[in-house]
């Protein structure tokens, strides 16, 4: 690894599984100390004695929760935070019931936007620093059956655009990315669930709908967030990075 990370310090969310744990480990590959937020005890922890890290539980979507787990940081507040933690949801909005909608936005947006907002005031008195979303390709296209999802996604986009002509005169730079389907444990439960017995056929569906002709693997996530995050990048910022298998292509 080049490692362009070399003594910075980043929070990631959601660090325990899926796509954070690969930026975790990515990150710590690149030189980065970890900080890892993340509701699941066990997973995190798991993730951050394997790296050397720090694990916080915490539940993005509560301010309290924020505010204690940042002010739990032993080391010096982050250079960089990676907004990661998310859930998903399927249905249109005639299926989506108020209690659905108001779960994903809560985790999806809310989420963001405390710890964005918990993590400014030390970047803004150091005069630099780097937040990471992660949005989706649904942020900015019609994708069937994923309303509630779909919404929370684009308002991660606005979000990071706002935040980056907020304080881009400041130092801190924002930017997200806009993966397509990504092969993470999460699919692999979800086919379990919905298609008991048919995994085998749904996957290979599922992987045809890029064009590509697979789905993305975690690990090259990580890759475009390491070096979004790294001085490599210092002129990119208010940008959306589409890493989708050419899906966008389709629409």
């Amino acid at each position: 690894m080049s490692q362009r990370l070399q003594d910075k310090k980043a929070i990631i969310t959601g660090g325990g599984s899926g796509i954070g744990e690969a930026i975790c480990r990515r990150f710590a590959a690149e030189g980065a100390s970890i900080t890892i937020l993340d509701c699941d005890a066990d997973a995190g922890q798991g993730v951050a004695d394997t790296l050397g890290g720090q694990f916080i539980q915490c539940d993005v979507a509560d301010e309290q929760s924020v505010m204690t787990a940042f002010s739990q940081l032993k080391n010096s507040p982050p250079d960089i935070l990676v907004n990661n933690a998310g859930i998903a949801h399927v249905g249109e909005i005639a299926t989506t019931c108020p209690e659905d909608f108001d779960r994903v936005m809560r985790v999806n947006v809310r989420g963001p936007y405390l710890c964005s907002r918990a993590a400014l005031p030390a970047m803004l008195e150091r005069g630099n620093g780097c937040i990471l979303n992660l949005a989706s390709v649904a942020a900015k296209l019609g994708i069937a059956d994923r309303f509630a999802y779909s919404t929370s996604k684009g308002a991660v986009y606005s979000m990071t655009l706002s935040i980056a002509r907020d304080y881009v005169e400041r130092g801190i730079r924002a930017n997200c990315l806009c993966p397509a389907r990504v092969h993470t444990p999460f699919v692999d439960n979800y086919l379990k669930e919905n298609y008991p017995g048919e995994e085998a056929g749904m996957f290979a569906k599922l992987e045809a709908s890029q064009p590509i002709g697979r789905m993305a693997k975690p690990d090259e996530i990580a890759a475009l967030a390491a070096y979004i995050c790294s001085e490599e990048a210092a002129f990119v910022t208010g940008a959306a990075f589409d890493i989708d298998g050419g899906f966008t292509l389709l629409k």
